[in-house]
């Protein structure tokens, strides 16, 4: 996957504990961006459905009565 550089900038403090316990910036601010999109992925996903419900559908609900036996 392509990889875009990206600026963004951080509290002095908490850089430097970054720095102290070894956490790697960039890969901690790539989790947490992935976190984000995934979360308003999901936001908009419910969004759409709250705005277009599913509705019953006649030939779904004939296959679910369907008995095979």
């Amino acid at each position: 996957m392509a990889s875009v550089r990206t600026t963004f900038t951080l509290d002095e403090e908490l850089a430097g504990q970054a720095r102290r316990l070894g956490v790697n910036v960039s890969a901690a601010a790539r989790d947490g961006v992935r976190e984000a999109v995934y979360a308003a992925m999901a936001r908009e996903d419910r969004a759409a459905y709250e705005r277009h419900p599913e509705e019953d559908d006649e030939v779904w609900m004939e296959l679910q009565q369907w008995d095979p036996a």
